[in-house]
Parts: C-alpha cells; structure tokens; sequence
C-alpha cells in the first residue's frame, strides 16, 4: 500500500537531501512530502530543486513559521485531500529519526493502528549525545505526561510515528488544536481515547549534527505542561 512520510522544515537545508537519500535508499516506493514553513535560509526553494528530480517528493509552502503541530496539520490535511496514502509517516528532517526504522514501522502497523517510534522503550533512554539538560527536560516531560494523561505509552511525546489513513482521518476531524511539540502529546492522548490500538518499537534518537534545534522554548514548555489539563475536558468525535 502507498505510503507518505511528512517532513516539516524550517532552515534544513543542510539535512534535507541527506534525509531524502536515506529514504531513497530503502528501494521502497515511499512518497515523501516536505512542509517549509518559509524558511529564511532557502529550504523551501531547495526543496523544490529536489522534487524537480523526485517525482515521488512534493513541497508545501507556508507563509511564516506557526510550531511543529501546525505544519504537521498542513501535512496531514493534504495526504488525506491529494494522496492515496495508506501508511502516513511523521518523522524530523535532521536525521535524528533514522529513515531506517521505516521498514519496521510497516511491518508492525499490520496489526495496529498507529506505530510509535519510542526512545524511552520499558524505561530504557535510548538518546545519543543530548546534552544533560535537555535529557531531564524530555524525561521529565515524559513522566508527567504519564503521570497525569494516564496514558500507557513509555514515550507520549515521541515525533516519530506511522498512522493507518482511517486515524489521521479521525484525528483532523477532531480538530487538534496544539501547534507546537505539544502537538505529540496530543495526537498520542487523542489515539488512545478514541481506542486506536497503538505499537511502540524501541529505536535510538540520535541528535542533530547540522542546524539548531528549535525545541526548548518557553512557549513550547508552557503549552506541554497546559495541554494535559486541557485533555481531560475535551470531547473526541
């Protein structure tokens, strides 16, 4: 069956072919659909030099940077309006989501839902070169999204996942509302109430070697610690 790996861009240029040829080199028929969120380092435009020579790569352009979840939706919302897509793949372009794990991810999906690409897998850290600090924050925001969502996954706040399309249509019609990291909280809390059956395979998060992450701001924590609360008083359709 077709599948769609979504990849949200802002200033990778340096890791977008890098990301593109590893996925190439699994010889599988994968589309693969680049949202650039007008990145000022030119992106957008390399990316679409890419998809010139790809036929099976397409790029969203967005007008401004709005968080992660925002492009994520973007992407979401054209595999289900353009695509055939059965498969539906989320996963960064700074390779700290190894395309490999791909094959792996469709093998499992068969008989789940939603396929969950866990770096805390039975209480195992399987992170490579975080600094400290950022160590205890992602840990610590694993546990207490645990803690207080009750949610049975050992890593809620993963990136890397594979849908079926029946859950990604299911999850647009419900209307997430988180627009940065907090987005993978929600999407984990909203699979699991409407009883998708969910996988998680272990894999090792490798930190990025090109560009700068975006991840710890104050805005992207506040909305973390919030959208739990914010859970508990939403009503799934």
């Amino acid at each position: 069956m077709t599948t769609l790996c979504i990849i949200p861009t802002y200033n990778e240029k340096e890791n977008l072919e890098r990301v593109v040829r590893r996925i190439r080199s699994l010889e599988l028929p994968i589309q693969i659909l680049i949202v650039d969120d007008n990145s000022p380092d030119g992106t957008g435009k390399y990316a679409d030099q890419l998809a010139e020579r790809d036929s099976f790569l397409t790029v969203i352009h967005r007008q401004k940077k709005e968080g992660i979840g925002a492009a994520y939706l973007a992407g979401l919302a054209y595999a289900i309006e353009h695509t055939d897509a059965e498969y539906i793949f989320e996963m960064d372009a700074d390779l700290s989501h190894d395309p490999g794990y791909i094959p792996l991810f469709l093998e499992k999906i068969s008989d789940c839902d939603v396929v969950l690409g866990s770096r805390f897998y039975r209480g195992r850290v399987s992170i490579v070169n975080w600094p400290l600090s950022r160590l205890i924050l992602s840990y610590g925001a694993r546990v207490y999204v645990k803690l207080f969502s009750r949610l049975r996954l050992d890593d809620p706040t993963s990136g890397f996942r594979c849908f079926r399309r029946r859950v990604v249509e299911r999850l647009l019609a419900n209307k997430i509302c988180s627009r940065e990291y907090a987005f993978h909280i929600e999407v984990s809390y909203v699979c699991s109430k409407m009883g998708f059956a969910i996988t998680e395979v272990p894999i090792v998060f490798y930190e990025r070697d090109s560009g700068q992450s975006k991840m710890c701001t104050l805005k992207t924590v506040l909305e973390a610690v919030l959208i739990v609360w914010k859970l508990k008083f939403k009503t799934y359709a």
